[in-house]
């Protein structure tokens, strides 16, 4: 199988998937950036200069060897099923989801807080990500795109997010969630401020992915080593920061894999 040249800061996720599965979740690492953007932002709607912008996203295209499709995400639950020929899925599409069953195209979610999620089918023949904001995760963009993948036993991994000792929320992002399940009380800790709440977004992720019947939960556990707020080194985070790049999660069919095995 090809092997990737990518930065050894990037994320390899640990997951029991097939081989033909590949993904890979960026870092500041690697991109010619700078200033508040140092590094791979791979955002062009943030601020930075375009031409930087597109070096970085030729770089990891250039790293994993399929076309990583950016999605213009707007925390909605729309899931777009990418053309692995590229024409029929431009950079910018709007989705907060897509999904891909042929080699050629990388499902691609930008971050710099949110969660991203990535899934994979057991057999090994379809991929997806998912863009979870809190508003995206109340409003059923895991359970649409498990939906549409339409796997007998999917494996999902989290991604780096803002972590539950810094993700301070009001109170009607904690009724949102307990609206969906009583469970989700178990989230939220008083931050010690009137109406406010510690949120833990992997953790009310892996409640809604339980509750939709995925059992193969990997990833994001919550911890500090995980959360954007607290790396500043090595992750991008909008509420740390204020203006941010976008670091991204990818997950693809590899075309040379299932060339040699069929």
């Amino acid at each position: 199988m090809r092997s990737l040249e990518m930065p050894p800061e990037w994320l390899l996720p640990d997951w029991p998937v097939p081989v033909g599965v590949r993904a890979v979740c960026t870092t500041r690492a690697g991109g010619v950036s700078s200033g508040s953007y140092e590094g791979l932002n791979l955002g062009l709607h943030v601020g930075d200069v375009p031409v930087d912008v597109l070096r970085n996203r030729k770089a990891l295209r250039d790293a994993i060897g399929v076309r990583p499709v950016f999605l213009q995400q707007v925390h909605g639950t729309d899931v777009l099923a990418l053309d692995p020929q590229g024409a029929g899925t431009p950079d910018g599409t709007v989705a907060d989801a897509c999904i891909a069953t042929a080699p050629g195209v990388a499902c691609t979610i930008m971050v710099a807080d949110c969660l991203p999620v990535l899934f994979a089918d057991a057999s090994g023949t379809r991929v997806a990500a998912a863009h979870a904001g809190w508003r995206g995760l109340a409003a059923g963009v895991l359970e649409r795109t498990l939906d549409q993948l339409d796997a007998e036993s999917p494996v999902v991994w989290l991604g780096p997010c803002i972590g539950p000792n810094a993700f301070e929320v009001g109170d009607d992002v904690r009724a949102a969630f307990a609206k969906l399940s009583p469970e989700a009380a178990d989230c939220f800790r008083a931050s010690g401020e009137p109406g406010k709440w510690w949120a833990d977004l992997p953790a009310l992720a892996r409640q809604r992915l339980r509750a939709a019947g995925v059992r193969a939960i990997h990833g994001n556990d919550g911890s500090d080593a995980w959360c954007t707020v607290r790396s500043p080194l090595r992750l991008f985070s909008h509420r740390r920061d204020g203006v941010s790049g976008r670091f991204a999660a990818c997950v693809w069919l590899d075309g040379s894999f299932r060339s040699r095995s069929g």
